[in-house]
Order: structure tokens, then sequence, then C-alpha cells
């Protein structure tokens, strides 16, 4: 009786311990078929997205990993394949690859590994002509076998630990039936050099390949292992990753929303897909907080399907702007492996207003990112962005030869977008220390280079406040030698920028440009006898009051004491190499806008005051009322405009007073910025930010008022 208790009893528990271990080679199996089935981009519900990628050139020299991804979602043309069939050496390599670069950014023997993945994505696909070819086989084994003698190793690590894995663990996947004993042991090696470790992206990305090394040794444990180092940066308000504004930071305070962070969002959509129907599942909120990084991040720096320059980081790619604005949009409908609705409704905004012709009803509002110090306008028929740094914000870097020119790019750059392709590949044509917005030197010599994150702007005073469909934003700048106060006030018909205290110990003029951007029509100027003149070439204009210019939909209006305006139209010529070393030293030319405020040589207490009208006519622009904006002070100290509304926004860097046009007083004891209104039955209401986050309640006398206000800042990382 005991024996057969015994028996019984662990014969249960054998039972028991077989169904768990059956549980467990079921979910390993359904991940990798997930996982597979996801490499082979069908394309099913994204016939919009293909529709548009479809019609795109093929990008062959990227290095950004996410346009490498994008364009490997387009079907392959079977004069490619049968160029690699033919072209293949016996060695397995291909003579247009050249395998000694040594470049750190866009190494090319990268190449070879992205057309293995070619070749093993037609032979595993039964829709394919190439479906288990003999000829595709031996090609793909050659070139394996090339690449597993010869270990190439790039100098950047990136390549040899994130990117070779991430490419070849796919092909791993893909063609696993087919590999033999020897190229299995390849391959484990190959993965073997992605371990768990580093922060953010990084950190996804080397778990990803730590999960394929998993998968194809079969070893759960590891797999789950990866999986939940995958989910642990699926939080908010770490040093890197997903900000509590919904930015997001990689290398230090800087904000990566189209370097890093769109590798982080595409990844986390991919994996979303991967662990799908089992236990291994994103949760509900792991999801939303996806969802939100999509809704209340990404929706806001698209327009047009075109992401805003300033939210590239460092990548100044060709056809950049296009390529991860689409990547964007694919990894949204991506999001929640089709299973969670509100991630579905999330990417069925964020497509339908940047890839449907004359969408209506799209976002629009005003948003300051806190923890970027990146603002966001959004109108219905245009969009401007504004992008800063400061003591605690990094505003960009150089690295591995992208960037080499960005030195003045998060120095208070503006853009603002109509049809989205304003300055679509502008790059090589720019002057890059007129950056639309920023107040720079005036000089031909050689760029400076960001060096680390160096130099940072030595200021905390930068900041903006949102009411939700307006706002004010500041900087206070003081770095590389040059001081100036910047605001920027954002209303529904226009941008008033303000500038204030331009200080320099240098004898280099210093200029505040206000536009360059293609020239997509004739430029005019508006002359003192009410006709409107087409600039050619360079037009001064000293010692006036005010000017006025019009370019394609768009009004300019700069006025003040001893004005010095200049405005140019002219065909350039440069290198995409000067700003991205990876790409070759070749010549591209274009007819370029500028329009810049002159402040002269070691200028001292220079200012200066225009509006844009970013949806505007030539009469429009001609008849706008300055009237309706009422400059209060413009000084080193205090920033403080009257509306037409009569709304005043107010920005100042210490306790100030000032008087109102009716006579009513008005005393900040706080720093900050503020909006003040007034409301139908007299009374004062206010709205107020600390840039510095020095202090969370403020003190606000408006005539016989005093209004105790608490930083909006707090409020909106609290939701």
């Amino acid at each position: 009786m005991h024996l057969y208790k015994f028996v019984s009893g662990t014969l249960l528990l054998m039972a028991v311990a077989c169904g768990h271990i059956s549980a467990q080679d079921a979910e390993l199996t359904r991940v990798k078929q997930n996982f597979i089935r996801l490499i082979g981009n069908d394309g099913n519900g994204q016939k919009l997205l293909h529709a548009v990628l479809k019609d795109l050139p093929r990008e062959e020299t990227a290095s950004d990993q996410m346009v490498v991804e994008l364009f490997q979602r387009q079907p392959s043309q079977q004069a490619s394949i049968q160029k690699y069939l033919s072209e293949q050496t016996a060695e397995g390599t291909w003579p247009d690859i050249n395998y000694q670069d040594c470049k750190r950014s866009g190494w090319e023997p990268r190449v070879h590994t992205e057309r293995i993945l070619e070749l093993a994505k037609q032979y595993a696909s039964p829709q394919s002509p190439y479906y288990h070819s003999p000829q595709v086989e031996a090609c793909i084994h050659k070139a394996l076998r090339w690449w597993f003698t010869a270990k190439p190793v790039c100098p950047n690590w990136w390549y040899n630990q994130i990117g070779v894995p991430k490419t070849l663990g796919n092909v791993f996947l893909l063609f696993e039936p087919q590999l033999t004993a020897e190229e299995r042991q390849g391959a484990i090696e190959v993965m073997n050099h992605s371990r768990f470790g580093m922060t953010g992206q990084n950190k996804v990305w080397l778990a990803g390949n730590v999960l394929v090394r998993a998968l194809l040794q079969e070893d759960k444990e590891l797999v789950r292992q990866a999986r939940d180092t995958i989910a642990s940066e699926i939080v908010t308000g770490q040093a890197e990753g997903i900000q509590p504004d919904w930015s997001f930071h990689q290398h230090g305070t800087q904000q990566q929303f189209g370097n890093y962070g769109l590798a982080f969002l595409a990844s986390m959509s991919f994996y979303s897909g991967v662990f799908a129907g089992t236990s291994m599942a994103f949760d509900d909120r792991q999801l939303e907080i996806l969802r939100r990084l999509t809704d209340d991040g990404y929706r806001w720096i698209l327009w047009k399907g075109q992401m805003d320059i300033s939210a590239l980081g460092r990548q100044f790619f060709r056809e950049g702007q296009t390529h991860k604005g689409l990547a964007t949009a694919f990894a949204a409908t991506e999001l929640g492996g089709g299973t969670s609705e509100a991630c579905n409704e999330t990417a069925r905004a964020l497509c339908r207003e940047n890839f449907l012709p004359d969408a209506k009803d799209g976002l629009t509002g005003h948003k300051h990112f806190f923890c970027s110090s990146y603002t966001v306008h959004r109108r219905p028929t245009w969009m401007a962005t504004v992008k800063m740094a400061s003591r605690k914000v990094i505003g960009t870097e150089t690295l591995n030869g992208d960037n080499m020119k960005g030195f003045y790019s998060a120095d208070g750059a503006t853009y603002i977008y109509q049809d989205g392709k304003e300055y679509l590949d502008i790059f090589p044509l720019w002057d890059w220390r007129k950056l639309p917005g920023v107040t720079a030197f005036d000089t031909d010599a050689p760029m400076p280079i960001v060096k680390g994150n160096r130099p940072r702007n030595n200021s905390d005073f930068v900041g903006g406040l949102s009411d939700g469909r307006q706002g004010m934003t500041v900087m206070d700048l003081d770095r590389a030698g040059l001081r100036a106060r910047k605001a920027w006030i954002f209303t529904e018909d226009f941008v008033l920028c303000l500038g204030a205290g331009i200080e320099s110990d240098s004898t280099l003029a210093v200029t505040t440009a206000i536009e360059q951007c293609y020239q997509r029509d004739k430029l005019y100027m508006l002359h003192a006898c009410g006709d409107w003149r087409e600039v050619n070439g360079r037009e001064e204009r000293s010692h006036q009051q005010e000017v006025r210019y019009f370019h394609h939909h768009r009004g300019y209006i700069a006025w003040g004491e001893n004005l010095q305006a200049t405005a140019s139209t002219e065909k350039r010529t440069g290198q995409w190499y000067d700003i991205m070393q990876m790409y070759p030293r070749e010549d591209v030319s274009g007819e370029v806008v500028q329009l810049c405020l002159n402040h002269g040589k070691a200028p001292k207490n220079a200012s200066y005051q225009y509006v844009i009208l970013p949806d505007a006519d030539r009469r429009q622009t001609e008849a706008f009322d300055l009237y309706a904006i009422r400059v209060l002070r413009n000084d080193h100290t205090v920033q403080a405009v009257l509306l037409a509304d009569g709304t005043c926004w107010l920005a100042s860097s210490e306790p100030a007073s000032l008087t109102l046009p009716d006579g009513t007083a008005l005393k900040a004891a706080t720093p900050g910025i503020y909006k003040v209104a007034r409301g139908a039955d007299g009374h004062y209401t206010a709205l107020w930010t600390s840039p510095s986050r020095q202090h969370e309640q403020a003190e606000l006398a408006i005539g016989t008022q005093t209004l105790k206000l608490t930083d909006i800042y707090y409020h909106t990382n609290n939701e």
C-alpha cells in the first residue's frame, strides 16, 4: 500500500513536471515563431506605410540602424538578388564592398551581413521566387563561412557587440534548419559578443541579441532573463530612457527622440509582438507606458511624415527626417502585437496625421518637454519647435564622425514647418552659424567641434511654460564667449521672438538668424513706398525701424531702434561629408533663402524683436498690426509682452516689477515664467514655472490681488 502511494505520488510529480516542461517548450516555440514571423515583415495592416516606403529611393549608405531596418521592409528586387548570386566570389565576399573600411560610422563590411539577411528572407519566404532555392542556400553558406573565418572587427564597439549580432541573429533564426554544426558554432560565437549590461537602448539591443542566442540554444531560463532585461527599461524617470515628460534620453541628459529613442520604440514594439501570447507578454502597465511615449512624445515631433530636425540628435542623414518619420509610424503600428486597442488607436492617429493627404483634426496644442528643454507648438496648418540646452540638459554631441557642424544646434534653433519639406536635406548647404533662431558669431573660421558634451550652456534659466494651447519659452545663453537672453511666445497665428543683453568679449560680429531654408518661391521685401520688391542676391538694410519680408506662405517682421537686417537668396554648394563623415566627398547644390539680424562687433546689451507669421500671404504680412504686440520690457533680466487678447507673458530671472498699459501694477516676487490673464469678472489668473527648478512656489501681486502659485512643472510630471 505504501509502495503504491509512493509510486503514484512520484508519477503525479513527474506528470506535473513534464507538463511544466511541455508548457515551457511550447512557449519557447511560440516566441521563436513570433520572432521569425516579425522578421518577415509581411506588412499586414501596414498597407498605407508600405505604399509610402515603396516610393522611397533605397538608401544604401545609411549607418542608422533604424534606416537599415526600414529598408529591410522593402521587398527585395529580383535584380538585386541575382546580382548577389552572380557576383559573389569563391570566398563568399562581394567585390563592391570595401572590407578594409575603418570608419566608425557607416562601417562598410556590415553590408555583407545585411545582404545575407536579405538572401535569408527570400529563402525562407514561401511567397518568394527564391523559396528554398539551392542556389540561394549555397550563397548564404559561402557568405557565412567567410564571416566566421575572417571575423571582421569594427573600430566602433557598437557594430561588434550590437549591430552585426543583431543582423546576423535574424539570419540564424531564419536559416536555422539549414545551419551545419560548424555554422551553429560560429553563430553562437557571433552572438556571444553581446552580453547583458549598459543602459537605455544599448541595454535593450544587447539583451535582444542575448535572446536570439538563448533561442538558438533553447535555453528557457536565458530567454526569460533576456525578456526581463528588455522589459526592465519600460519605466519612466531613470537617468536614461523614457523621461517623465515623455521625451527620451541617452548619453546623459540629452534628448534622443530620433536616434536611441526611436530605436527603443521600434525595439519595444517588436518585442511586444515576440512575447505576445505567452506568459512573458508585456503587461497592460508596460504597454500603456509605451503608448504614452508614442502619443505624448512622438506624435508631437512629427509633421507631414517628417521628423523635426531638432529631434534627430546627431544623425543629420540624407532623407533622415523622412526615414525616421516613417520608421516611427511602423513602430507605432506594431506596438502591442495588435492586441491592444489603445495602442492601435494611437497608431491610427499618428498615421492619419502624417500620411493621409489633407488629413483633418490632427494634433494641435503647445507642449514644452521640461526634461529636455525642447518646445513644440502645433497649429492646424503649421508647426514650430525650439531646441535649447543648459547646465542640466546636454544640447548635442559629435561622435563617430557624425554632426561635425552642429555646435550651435541647441542654442535656440527654431524650425517652422508647413508641408514638412522646408529644410529636407538642406544640411550640406546650411551656414551652421545661422541656424534659424540662433544667436552666434559671424565668421568664416572652421566650426568648433563639440567635445564630449562640452562646452555646455552655463545657465539654468532655460525652460518653458505652456497652457496647452499657447506658451512661452526662454533661454539664458552663456556659451563659448557669447551671452544673450532669448525668448519665444507662441500664439495661434504667430511666433514672437525676443532677444536682449546680447554681449561678447570677442571682436567678432554677432548675428541672430531669422530664417535659413530652401528657396521655394521669390523672396520679397516691403519698401517704404508700400511696394513688395523681389530680393535677388544680398540686400542689407541699416538704421531701420522696421523690415518686412515674405517668402512661400510665410511673413517675417522685425522692428526696433537702429535695426540692421540682411536678406539673401543664393545658390550654394556643399558636401554631406562635411556634416556626416560616412558620406563620400561629393558636391550637392541648391537655392537658399537667408534672413538675419546684425548686432555688430563685440556687442554690448544688443537686442532684437521679430515675429514670424507661419501661414500668411503678402497682404496679411503687410497688414499685420505690430500694436497688437506690446513689448513691455526686453532686457537682460525681464522680457514681458502684452498681447491683443489681454494675456501678459513674463519671464524674469530675478524679482521684477512692471506696470501694464492700463496702469495696473504687476510684481513678481519669484523668478520664473508667468502667464497672466484677466477674466470677465475682472479677476486675474496666472500660471508659473521655475525654469531653474530652484523654486516650487511663487508669489505674484497684480493690482490688489496676490496670487500664490505652484510650479506647473510638478503638476505636469505628477499626472
